[in-house]
C-alpha cells in the first residue's frame, strides 16, 4: 500500500521562501559610483579557479576605492594563496587623519550595503577601526586602519580551485612601488582626507 504524500505545513513553505529569495539574486548588482561586479556574484565555489577569484576581487577592491570620494591614493598591496583560495590588497597611500578615519570607513560600508555586501562585523576601536563585510558568493571584504593610521583593504576569496594567480593588472593611481614590500607609509596629503575634520 502506497502512502499519500503530504503537503508541506504552511510555516515551512514561508520558510521556503523567505530564506531562499535572498540566495536567488547572485548577480551583479550596480551601485553609485564604480558600477563593476561589485556584488560577485559572478561565479563563485567549485566552478571559479584562483585566477578568476583574484580577478573578482580585483574588481571589488577597484569598485569601493572609487565608491570613496574623495579619491584616495593607493598602491597594490601583496597578493597571497592558501590552500584553495587566494587574498588581494591595496593600501592607502593618502594620510587619513584620525578625525577623518570614520568616515573613510562609513563610505566603504555604505558603498557595500548599497550593493547588496552583509556587514559582518564593525570595529570602533579608536586607533585601529576596522569594516568586514562578505558578499552573497561568499568573498570577504574589508577596511581597517592599522600601524601610523594607514588605511588597508582586502578581499579573501571562497575556496576555490586550484590554479596559478597572475599579478593584478589595475594600475595604482599613484607610485606602483613595484617589488618593494613593506610599502611605505602614507605619504599623500589631501585637504580633505588629512584635515581635522572641523
Amino acid at each position: 500500500m502506497r502512502r499519500a504524500k503530504r503537503a508541506l505545513p504552511p510555516v515551512a513553505v514561508v520558510l521556503v521562501l523567505a530564506l531562499g529569495v535572498p540566495l536567488a539574486g547572485c548577480g551583479s548588482e550596480s551601485g553609485s559610483r564604480g558600477e563593476k561586479a561589485t556584488s560577485a556574484g559572478k561565479e563563485s565555489g567549485a566552478t571559479m579557479d584562483m585566477q578568476e577569484a583574484a580577478e573578482q576581487s580585483d574588481a571589488m577592491l577597484d569598485a569601493v576605492l572609487e565608491g570613496i570620494d574623495p579619491d584616495v591614493q593607493w598602491a597594490h598591496g601583496p597578493t597571497t594563496t592558501r590552500a584553495c583560495g587566494v587574498t588581494r590588497r591595496r593600501t592607502v597611500m593618502t594620510v587619513v587623519s584620525p578625525e577623518r578615519r570614520q568616515t573613510f570607513l562609513d563610505r566603504a560600508e555604505n558603498f557595500w550595503r548599497k550593493n547588496g555586501y552583509r556587514i559582518k562585523a564593525v570595529n570602533k576601536d579608536e586607533k585601529f577601526p576596522a569594516v568586514y563585510a562578505v558578499t552573497r558568493s561568499g568573498f570577504g571584504v574589508s577596511v581597517s586602519f592599522r600601524g601610523k593610521g594607514q588605511a588597508f583593504l582586502e578581499a579573501d576569496s571562497p575556496c576555490v580551485k586550484e590554479s596559478k594567480v597572475a599579478a593584478p593588472t589595475a594600475e595604482p593611481n599613484g607610485p606602483a612601488y613595484k617589488d618593494v614590500y613593506p610599502l611605505p607609509r602614507p605619504n599623500v596629503r589631501s585637504d580633505f582626507w588629512s584635515g581635522d575634520g572641523g
